[in-house]
């Protein structure tokens, strides 16, 4: 899975494609139908890219990439973050990342990998292969 360009915006909802950099940040596009490009400063902003994303686990840290991979392979069907009970979306998690933390991980956490999925599912990263890390 190839989510390398794909990042998480802090206090921005959704995720947004890397497509480029300038002087004044990054350039990210919306992964939502507007496609809205916006430019963040990372002086002022933090991002992350969803490959770097891990959950918090009772042992080892749960890399995000592995969940979205579980929920796939489970036949992609995710509760609705929106209507579903806490305890239905901490059923659905505790088959997904096994040995999540509990404690630490909330059910907002659960409602946003799940919106995250809802979004990226559409797109081919699941086919793609992951280019290699530069040494």
């Amino acid at each position: 899975m190839n989510l390398r360009a794909l990042v998480s915006v802090t206090g921005k909802p959704g995720l947004y494609k890397l497509i480029g950099q300038n002087r004044a940040g990054f350039i990210l596009e919306s992964l939502d139908k507007a496609k809205i490009k916006t430019v963040v400063n990372l002086n002022t902003t933090k991002m992350a890219t969803l490959e770097d994303i891990t959950i918090y686990g009772e042992e080892d840290e749960i890399r995000l990439l592995d969940v979205l991979e579980t929920i796939k392979a489970n036949g992609g069907n995710t509760p609705d973050p929106k209507t579903a009970s806490n305890e239905e979306l901490r059923n659905f998690f505790r088959e997904v990342a096994p040995g999540h933390d509990e404690s630490r991980v909330y059910i907002s956490d659960i409602k946003k990998i799940i919106s995250w999925y809802n979004i990226i599912k559409e797109f081919p990263l699941f086919d793609e292969e992951a280019p290699a890390p530069i040494q």
